[in-house]
């Protein structure tokens, strides 16, 4: 069942967003009471707001600095954020939920702009939670048996997914989904997701410049081959699994 607007920006505020919608309602019930004393009654009545990071801007390093944070974060994630409340206020998407809003648009070439700030800023805020500090290892239960059976085991997944990651042209995002109750990798440009395709996101590494180059700069390989073994989240790919 889709999350309310309402249920949508206090969940946010919560801090700690998880993308899918079967983990925003089993969080929310968690952080149903949390609140942002910093934020304005003027940001209140935007239909969505910035969500915190569900760790500290350095929580990362020195794998991801806080400085990258500071833009990706601050400005870059901010900025589909604020675009988005532009295109959409006043309009019949206003009180639509997220996920309800990039389904709406993602096949309209009328509200490209709204698919692109829409879906950026649902990539982002998964893209936070696929990663956490003394991330990496080995995923363990059915989410591990899963990438034994269909992705032919954890060495060959993640080859197969630095080559989706790397070979990914110009912007975008590399993949790990199920489709069908089958795991497959994907690789999808700029704003584009999985959630367009009908397909269920557990993991994603993003590929656009501003997400690495302040740390790693043109070496988006050795990026990508460090959010595999020392950031990622196995534990939210598995609940994402469900």
């Amino acid at each position: 069942m889709p999350l309310t607007k309402r249920e949508f920006n206090k969940f946010l505020l919560g801090g700690a967003l998880l993308a899918t919608s079967g983990l925003m309602e089993e969080s929310m019930a968690q952080t149903a009471t949390a609140s942002n004393p910093t934020t304005n009654k003027k940001e209140e009545t935007m239909p969505f707001t910035l969500p915190n990071l569900p760790y500290a801007e350095n929580a990362l390093e020195p794998y991801m600095s806080a400085k990258t944070f500071s833009f990706h974060h601050g400005k870059h994630h901010k900025a589909y954020v604020d675009n988005l409340n532009k295109l959409i206020t006043g309009t019949d998407m206003e009180k639509a939920t997220l996920e309800e809003i990039i389904k709406a648009s993602a096949k309209d070439s009328t509200k490209q702009g709204i698919f692109n700030n829409s879906a950026q800023v649902w990539n982002h805020t998964f893209f936070w939670n696929c990663m956490k500090p003394n991330g990496g290892g080995k995923p363990s239960g059915d989410l591990a048996k899963k990438i034994d059976s269909d992705l032919g085991g954890l060495d060959k997944f993640k080859e197969d997914f630095k080559t989706a990651a790397t070979t990914q042209f110009g912007s975008g995002w590399a993949w790990l989904v199920s489709d069908g109750g089958k795991l497959k990798i994907i690789k999808t440009a700029n704003a584009d997701l999985p959630l367009a395709h009908g397909q269920k996101a557990l993991l994603t590494c993003d590929v656009w410049e501003h997400a690495y180059y302040l740390d790693y700069q043109n070496r988006r390989p050795d990026f990508v081959t460090t959010f595999l073994d020392k950031l990622a989240n196995w534990d939210f790919a598995a609940k994402n699994l469900g």
